[in-house]
């Protein structure tokens, strides 16, 4: 997989978890893609004072860019 459909893959899957971060105030973003393996994203809005918020990023958005993108080893929120 190219850098570039890496990177269109983690987009999707960002786009399908979006929906359910947005029904409870927040929001997703792709701050990068290190080594084709390795994605930084900013939780926003109200996921940032989330009690909830690293299993949601466990369970919710790294799961879903694993779908899309096996070869992602670790998904980090950046602050």
């Amino acid at each position: 997989m190219t850098t570039e459909e890496l990177t269109s893959n983690v987009l999707r899957a960002l786009d399908e978890i979006r929906p359910f971060l947005n029904s409870d105030g927040g929001d997703i973003t792709l701050i990068s893609i290190e080594d084709d393996k390795h994605v930084k994203v900013r939780l926003e809005g109200a996921c940032t004072s989330c009690s909830v918020n690293q299993m949601t990023l466990r369970a919710g958005v790294e799961t879903t860019i694993k779908k899309f993108a096996p070869q992602i080893e670790t998904v980090v929120n950046t602050l």
